[in-house]
């Protein structure tokens, strides 16, 4: 495990296989070759040492870190931040204002995440270090970084996913970091033929209206690339963006009749599982397909977020 060669996407964009969850194409960490050395996304903290080889395998330093960006602090994407942080004495990690006091006081998320993982929660992501206040910059809408002489990155508050949530323009190559705001990208289903995209719609801040702004603001951007957090860099964007979005309205659908004959998560994550199953079935993916490994979790972990949707809707 961990054998997976840095992925050059262009002269100056690489991504690093983090292995989330021991799992090779789940999770990346970019790595942008600019006058200050850019990381996007740390993932958890056993992901650092794979951070720290890649890094390596193309000649740079930790040294050479200057910018550590983390488009939210769930911990498969920040988790490691702290910990990576400690072996790169230049960086500074890059936030969400509605973030940053989460990697400067971990223990909320840690529990959040608890709940959701049970018993796996240590080996997934201890250990949780604290992010320094000092070596935080916070970053709003609309607000910039520069980054080399011809590149000024810009963020975008993109709420949906979570309420700490942005996403990061490159204007170089015209492309977007999306986190998990447009959903993931399967690469076992790209080595087959097959585009593949779902939202995720995790636990706690799920909002699938304020996800849908997120993607029309990104449909309008008229972008050529979108490098997700899971996984990997597509050039097929309105296909992205019109698949998240279809099936955002399809679970949220499945959700909605699920909860109002008051059955619970099981029924849900079964439902929405099958329901992505007779649209792979017709394109020759098979039940036993190594892509189950990673779509049955992420239907477990997307329907949790949808019943906690519907929970705050009652309440209302």
């Amino acid at each position: 495990m961990g054998d997976n060669q840095p992925i050059r996407l262009d002269e100056r964009i690489h991504l690093i296989d983090a292995f989330d969850l021991d799992v090779p194409e789940r999770t990346g960490t970019y790595v942008i070759d600019e006058d200050e050395l850019t990381l996007v996304e740390t993932g958890p903290s056993p992901s650092v040492k794979y951070i720290k080889k890649g890094l390596g395998e193309l000649g740079f330093s930790l040294e050479q870190v200057k910018y550590i960006i983390v488009t939210h602090v769930h911990l498969d994407h920040a988790g490691g931040a702290g910990l990576l942080l400690q072996d790169c004495p230049n960086a500074t990690i890059v936030i969400h204002p509605k973030g940053a006091r989460h990697l400067v006081n971990p223990k909320k998320l840690a529990a959040g995440a608890r709940a959701v993982y049970g018993d796996s929660f240590s080996d997934l992501f201890d250990p949780i270090v604290p992010v320094p206040e000092d070596r935080l910059l916070v970053k709003d809408d609309g607000e910039t970084l520069n980054i080399g002489d011809n590149c000024t990155l810009k963020f975008l508050d993109t709420p949906g996913h979570a309420r700490h949530h942005f996403c990061i323009y490159d204007p170089i190559s015209n492309g977007l970091f999306t986190g998990d705001t447009v959903g993931i990208r399967y690469q076992q289903l790209v080595r087959d033929g097959i585009d593949f995209f779902l939202p995720s719609t995790s636990p706690n801040h799920f909002d699938p209206s304020a996800m849908h702004a997120s993607i029309n603001r990104i449909r309008h951007m008229n972008l050529d690339r979108i490098y997700f957090g899971h996984f990997g860099m597509t050039e097929k964007v309105n296909e992205a963006l019109i698949q998240v979005s279809e099936w955002l309205d399809v679970f949220v659908e499945i959700g909605e009749k699920v909860v109002s004959e008051e059955k619970g998560y099981d029924a849900l994550s079964s439902s929405m599982l099958e329901r992505v199953k007779e649209t792979l079935h017709p394109l020759d993916v098979p039940d036993n397909h190594d892509v189950y490994v990673l779509i049955n979790l992420d239907m477990q972990v997307s329907a949790l977020g949808i019943i906690d949707y519907f929970k705050k809707l009652k309440k209302e």
